[in-house]
C-alpha cells in the first residue's frame, strides 16, 4: 500500500513556501497579541483587519503557486516571489 503523501512532490520550493507560511501565521499572532490592529479600509471592497489581509493574500499566493504548477514548468522560485508580492501588495494596500 503506498503512502497516504505519496502523491505530493515535495520540493524545495515547495518547503519554504509552507515554513513560510507557518513563520508567518506565528508573526502575525505575536503582532496581534502585543498590539491589537483595528479595522481599515483599502483599495479592497470591504474594511479588513491585519489577520484579514494576511488571509486574503496568503489565498493569493497559493492561488498563484498552483497556476505556476499546473501550467508552467518553470522553477516555482518565481512563482514563490510571485506569491509574495501578492501579499505584500495585500498587506499594504488591501
Amino acid at each position: 500500500m503506498a503512502n497516504a503523501f505519496s502523491w505530493m512532490a515535495w520540493t524545495l520550493e515547495i518547503a519554504v513556501f509552507f515554513i513560510s507560511v507557518v513563520l508567518m501565521l506565528i508573526g502575525m499572532t505575536l503582532w496581534q497579541l502585543k498590539s491589537p490592529s483595528i479595522e481599515r479600509k483599502g483599495f479592497l471592497p470591504i474594511p479588513t483587519t491585519r489577520g484579514d489581509r494576511l488571509f486574503i493574500g496568503l489565498l493569493g499566493a497559493a492561488y498563484v503557486n498552483l497556476a505556476w504548477a499546473g501550467l508552467t514548468d518553470a522553477t516555482q522560485w518565481i512563482a514563490a516571489g510571485l506569491g509574495f508580492l501578492v501579499l505584500l501588495i495585500m498587506m499594504r494596500w488591501g
